[in-house]
C-alpha cells in the first residue's frame, strides 16, 4: 500500500516523535513531520495513534502441517496481524515433524502460499522429537529461526549437548522447553494450594528449572546460543539472572498469562491449563521483577490453538494451550504500561527489539527498511471475545477481560495484513 501515515506518534529508539512516514513499494521512503501530499498516495491520518515497529514472536503453534483442525498457517498468521505482529516463528511440534528439508518443505510451501505475515519455522534438536538422534540441523539451517524439541525437553544431557554444539556450528539458536519428564508424575497444574485444595496432580517447579540449570552448564560448555521459552517460576529467573552475569549466551521469555495471573486464579475449565502451568503468585512477582530488571528479555505468547472438544474438559482432562496472539501488546500495555511500572518504550523493546536483535528477525521502523509496522490506539478499551478471534482457537484466560489498546493497522512489507473495518 503506497501512502503517507500522518500525525502518529512514531516509536524511535528511546522514545516517541510526532512524525509521518510515506511508504511507497512496500519500503519507508521518508520519517518525518509535515511530509508533503503526493497525487496517487493515500494520506490516512493517525493523529491520537501510535506506530510501533512490527511485533515479533519467537513462539506459537500454527499446526500445520498435521493438526488443521486446530490452526493453520493462513488463520494463525492472520490472527498475529490483527494483534500487530508481523513476524512470527512456529514450533515444530507438527506431522511432519520438521526434522529434515524435505519434512520442513511441508510447512515451507504454506507459508509461501497462504501466510499473511512473515512466518519463520523452527526446525527440531532430534528425529521426531524423541531425542534420541539428531535431526538434519545443517539441512535445515538456512531455512528457521533456530532448533528447538517444544513441547517437550530433550532428556539426555548427551543428545542436548550433541545439539548445542551442532547449532554453534552452524550458528543457530537452541530454543528449549525445559521438563524433566521423571518429576512431571502425571500432573497437569501447578503443585501448589489450589492443587491440593482441588484434589488436582500438580507439576513441581523443579521439572522446569531443574532441566534449565542443566542447559546453562552445557551452553556454557559448547559456547552455543541458548534461548529459554516460557519461564514461569521464581528459580528459573535467578538461574538465568546469574547466567547472564557469568557471561552464558542465555535469553529467555515469558507470557503475558503468567505476569498477570497465577494459580489462585484458576477456574475448573481448560482455558485456564497451559504447559507449563500458571505458578504462584510468588513465581509471578519474580517473573515481573525478571522482566523489569532485564533478565526475561522478550515476550512471547505461546499461542497454542485447540478445538472445542479438547479444552471443554475441565482443567484434569482438557489438552494444554492457550491462545494469545490477539490480546498480546492490549494485556501487556493494560497491566503494565496504563499502571505506570513500565514505560512503553520498554514494552516495544521487550515485544518487537529483542526478539528481533536475537533471533535475527524482522526489521527496524526506520528509513529504508520494509514498512513492518503496527498502528494502535492506545486509548480504545474493548473487552476480550474469543468469538472475534481470526484464529481458530478461542480459549484464553483472559476471556472476557477489559483491555486497553486496540490495532487498527498492520502493515507487512507495505502490505496490509490487517487493518480495522
Amino acid at each position: 500500500m503506497d501512502c503517507i501515515l500522518r500525525n502518529a506518534s512514531v516509536y524511535r529508539p528511546g522514545g516517541f516523535e510526532q512524525l509521518d512516514l510515506l511508504i511507497r513499494g512496500g519500503v519507508i521512503e521518508r520519517m518525518a513531520a509535515g511530509i508533503p501530499a503526493e497525487e496517487g498516495l493515500a494520506d490516512l491520518d493517525m493523529k491520537g495513534r501510535v506506530i510501533v515497529p512490527g511485533l515479533v514472536d519467537v513462539h506459537v503453534h500454527f499446526r500445520e502441517p498435521g493438526f488443521l483442525q486446530k490452526e493453520n498457517i493462513a488463520t494463525g498468521s492472520a490472527a498475529a496481524a490483527h494483534g500487530g505482529y508481523t513476524t512470527v516463528c512456529t514450533m515444530p511440534n507438527l506431522n511432519p515433524t520438521p526434522d529434515t528439508l524435505e519434512h520442513l518443505e511441508v510447512q515451507l510451501k504454506a507459508v509461501r502460499e497462504t501466510a499473511k505475515i512473515r512466518v519463520v519455522p523452527y526446525g527440531t534438536i532430534t528425529m521426531k522429537e524423541q531425542g534420541v538422534t539428531l535431526s538434519d540441523m545443517e539441512d535445515m539451517a538456512p531455512f528457521v529461526a533456530g532448533f528447538t524439541d517444544d513441547g517437550r525437553g530433550v532428556q539426555h544431557d548427551d543428545m542436548m549437548r550433541a545439539g548445542m554444539s551442532e547449532a554453534k556450528r552452524l550458528g543457530k539458536i537452541v530454543a528449549a522447553h525445559c521438563e524433566i519428564n521423571d518429576l512431571l508424575k502425571g500432573g497437569y497444574i501447578h503443585d501448589g494450594e489450589y492443587a491440593r485444595a482441588h484434589g488436582h496432580r500438580g507439576i513441581c517447579s523443579e521439572s522446569e528449572w531443574g532441566q534449565i540449570a542443566r542447559d546453562v552448564e552445557l551452553a556454557r560448555e559448547t559456547g552455543a546460543k541458548y534461548h529459554v521459552c516460557h519461564i514461569s517460576t521464581k528459580e528459573s529467573v535467578d538461574i538465568i539472572r546469574r547466567a547472564k552475569a557469568e557471561g552464558v549466551d542465555i535469553t529467555c521469555e515469558t507470557g503475558p498469562h503468567y505476569l498477570v495471573y497465577c494459580d489462585a486464579d484458576l477456574q475448573e475449565h481448560g482455558r485456564w491449563k497451559m504447559n507449563p502451568p500458571l505458578r504462584a503468585a510468588e513465581d509471578r512477582a519474580a517473573l515481573i521483577e525478571g522482566i523489569l530488571d532485564g533478565t526475561v528479555d522478550m515476550i512471547a505468547t505461546d499461542h497454542a490453538p485447540h478445538e472445542a472438544d479438547t479444552k471443554e474438559r475441565g482443567l484434569e482432562k482438557s489438552a494444554m494451550g492457550v491462545v494469545g496472539l490477539e490480546t498480546a501488546f492490549a494485556v501487556m500495555y493494560t497491566h503494565f504500561v496504563k499502571t505506570g511500572r513500565m514505560s512503553l518504550e520498554d514494552l516495544v523493546v521487550l515485544m518487537s527489539e529483542r526478539p528481533r536483535a536475537r533471533f535475527g528477525l524482522g526489521t527496524p521502523l526506520e528509513e529504508g527498511q520494509p514498512a513492518d509496522l503496527a498502528v494502535f490506539d492506545l486509548s480504545r478499551e474493548w473487552t476480550v471475545d474469543p468469538s472475534k478471534f481470526l484464529s481458530q482457537g478461542k480459549y484464553t484466560p483472559f476471556d472476557g477481560d477489559r483491555l486497553f489498546a486496540q490495532c487498527l493497522l498492520t502493515l507487512c512489507g507495505g502490505n496490509i495484513a490487517w487493518q480495522e473495518q
